[in-house]
C-alpha cells in the first residue's frame, strides 16, 4: 500500500525467535486509522488466502500470521524481484480497546481489522448544570 510515486519494498522479520519453516517471513506493510469509536488497522498481505492466515490475540498481543503457498512456474527465472515469504507481525492492545468485539476482514489481499475502543475510552462531553 504505497501512496503514488513511493516505492516500498518487504523486510524481513527482524526478530530473536526462531522459525522453524523454510523461507522468509515478512513484516506486512500496515497503516492504522483512528476515529472516536475505533481504530482500524490496514495490512497488505498480497497472496494470501483466508484459510492460511491466522489473527491471535493473547495477552493483549495481536499477532496476524499469514503463509504464502508458492506457486511453482514452468521454467528457469531469468529475472526475478518479487520474493515468496509469509508475513508475520504483531502489535501490543490496551484496554482502551474493546478485545471481545475486534472484526476481521479479508479481501483481495488486504486485511481489514476494525479494533472497536471501549466505551470508557470513548471521548464525551461533560455537561454542565447551572
Amino acid at each position: 500500500m504505497a501512496e503514488k510515486g513511493l516505492t516500498v519494498d518487504k523486510k524481513e522479520v527482524q526478530n530473536p525467535q526462531e522459525f522453524t519453516q523454510e523461507g522468509p517471513v515478512f513484516t506486512p506493510n500496515v497503516d492504522i486509522y483512528e476515529t472516536e469509536e475505533q481504530l482500524t488497522l490496514i495490512a497488505d498481505i498480497p497472496g494470501v488466502n483466508k484459510e492460511d492466515l491466522e489473527i491471535d490475540l493473547n495477552e493483549n498481543t495481536l499477532t496476524i500470521y499469514a503463509r504464502v503457498k508458492k506457486e511453482g512456474l514452468p521454467g528457469t527465472p531469468i529475472y526475478k524481484e518479487y520474493e515468496y515469504g509469509d508475513y508475520k507481525r504483531s502489535f501490543t492492545i490496551s484496554n482502551v480497546i474493546d478485545q471481545g468485539k475486534i472484526e476481521a476482514e479479508l479481501k483481495n489481499g488486504v486485511l481489514r481489522i476494525v479494533l472497536p475502543k471501549a466505551e470508557t475510552a470513548k471521548p464525551r462531553k461533560i455537561e454542565i448544570r447551572s
